[in-house]
């Protein structure tokens, strides 16, 4: 009786561990993925200042019931791009709204009165259903020189009229907002990342200069493989008359050898 009220005992406060620990596991993936489904920008490459960038929205669903049939992506009008265009999508249409600007925006010695204030995409075909997420390309530029992020606030729509606006700005020191607003982070300008024209004789110096240094290197590779041409025809002349040694040995070899056996 003994034995076996001790059994049932450890059987009980068993069942009751794994049931709290899988409560608790439960509890971590709800939360975790509450923490990390939310619209997001995320630059494919580098996304420099003063230069242009090619990002991905990503938009995962987060509705077991629903599907995500729109989304709107608003760029901020006090650090204007001139240029935002979205990559096709199959099954999705893209629509870019403009805004006009207070301060004209001067890109390549032009004036630009008006910049893209918003990008829209609408199911044409297609959604986001649950469980799922879907990524929306956009080439944008010239990226400000003055700023070190943009804040791209969107709209999430579900096919049951569910609107999840992702447009809570972080806080420093404060922890992340329940929906927080795309943010894409700008590195420091490089001249490689500058959508600066270059002048036709720039680019004939450049083209020069890039010939000669090609010209420079053919003629270097040539020297090498010249060189080892020579090294290999060396090596095998030396390896024949080396052949040719052995050869001749091991002939006079066999004739004194028959002639001690005659002897």
């Amino acid at each position: 009786m003994n034995v076996s009220r001790s059994s049932s005992s450890r059987l009980s406060a068993a069942t009751r561990v794994a049931l709290a620990g899988g409560s608790a596991l439960s509890s971590v993936v709800l939360l975790s993925g509450t923490a990390f489904a939310h619209v997001s920008v995320q630059p494919q490459g580098e996304a420099a200042k003063g230069g242009y960038a090619t990002v991905n929205i990503k938009v995962p669903n987060e509705r077991d019931n629903a599907s995500t049939v729109k989304l709107e992506v608003n760029f901020p009008l006090d650090h204007p791009l001139a240029s935002v265009m979205p990559q096709p999508v199959p099954g999705w249409k893209a629509e870019v709204t403009k805004s006009k600007l207070s301060k004209p925006l001067e890109l390549h010695g032009k004036k630009i009165n008006e910049a893209v204030s918003k990008v829209t995409w609408t199911a044409d075909g297609s959604k986001i259903g649950p469980g799922q997420f879907q990524q929306f390309p956009l080439s944008l530029g010239q990226l400000p020189e003055d700023a070190d992020q943009l804040v791209l606030k969107a709209i999430q729509t579900y096919d049951n009229k569910e609107v999840v606006r992702w447009i809570e700005e972080a806080k420093e020191g404060a922890d992340e907002p329940q929906n927080p607003a795309p943010v894409l982070k700008l590195s420091a300008a490089s001249d490689d990342h500058h959508g600066a024209a270059t002048s036709p004789s720039a680019s004939a110096s450049a083209s020069t200069d890039a010939k000669g240094g090609h010209d420079d290197k053919a003629g270097a590779h040539e020297e090498k493989t010249a060189a080892a041409s020579s090294s290999s025809d060396t090596t095998a002349r030396i390896l024949g008359v080396i052949g040719i040694l052995v050869g001749i040995a091991g002939v006079a070899f066999g004739v004194l050898a028959g002639r001690r056996r005659s002897a």
